[in-house]
């Protein structure tokens, strides 16, 4: 078993744990030791599809997908890289774990001949229960490939983790998200590239949604996909020293 499963399988009891598993691929566990499983990508398919080095994936897989039996697991759009064809399938194959996707990944379920069974799509504007988890999905604009790709609000044990998901910079929306509640965590792409926001651009998103902590994602697994965040570290630094940010490294687990 790899560590990263041992970490999260031994994560204390009574606490809420977020652990990343790299690009924008987190993993929620709950007080009760429930998971949630976000955008993982394990696999690696996305250099086998698009076939070139550019897609050659450039960090480690730390979780293999029979390691962990996931509650549930969110699927914002169906970029390979977030929708795994590979891993999905896998973690599906408990009969027990539920797949909420985005519309626009039902084709894809139906390539890979998944029966449906505790498959959901969703949209924004959707609100589901999976367990300990309760999750609104919110607006995203990722542009003309993914057009119905959504963001997640999701709340466990009180706490409100904000998942941007693959989008461009939207300050039109930050008063939406906010309805929702304070926001514990948000965390949102700085790669600047395929349509999402650059290190700057996330970093004035996530100040004005006035989360407790900003957390950086999908930088380092694909040479194409760009992303600095130490470029990201220092704009914050520098425009937002009040607010509290942190940089995960692959496989680190923190306490919410």
């Amino acid at each position: 078993m790899n560590d990263t499963a041992i970490r999260i399988l031994s994560a204390k009891a009574g606490e809420t744990h977020l652990f990343f598993i790299g690009q924008a691929g987190y993993v929620i566990k709950s007080r009760n030791g429930q998971l949630m499983g976000f955008d993982l990508c394990l696999s690696e398919c996305v250099e086998r599809v698009e076939g070139h080095m550019g897609f050659k994936r450039l960090i480690p897989k730390i979780l293999d997908p029979f390691e962990l039996r996931f509650d549930c697991l969110v699927a914002t759009h169906p970029h390979f890289d977030h929708f795994d064809m590979d891993a999905i399938p896998q973690m599906m194959s408990n009969h027990h774990t539920k797949l909420f996707a985005s519309v626009n990944c039902e084709t894809e379920v139906k390539r890979l001949m998944m029966t449906g069974e505790n498959t959901s799509y969703v949209k924004p504007g959707d609100s589901v229960d999976c367990g300990d988890f309760h999750i609104d999905f919110v607006e995203c604009d990722h542009g003309k490939g993914a057009p119905d790709a959504v963001g997640a609000v999701i709340a466990v044990d009180g706490k409100k983790i904000y998942m941007a998901g693959d989008t461009c910079l939207r300050m039109d929306r930050v008063n939406d998200i906010k309805k929702i509640g304070q926001l514990d965590v948000v965390i949102g792409p700085i790669n600047g590239a395929f349509g999402n926001m650059n290190e700057e651009e996330f970093a004035g998103f996530a100040h004005a949604l006035g989360s407790k902590l900003t957390i950086p994602c999908h930088f380092g697994m694909f040479a194409t996909h760009g992303g600095n965040p130490g470029r990201f570290l220092e704009i914050m630094k520098k425009e937002y020293p009040d607010d509290k940010v942190l940089l995960m490294s692959l496989g680190e687990g923190i306490i919410l």
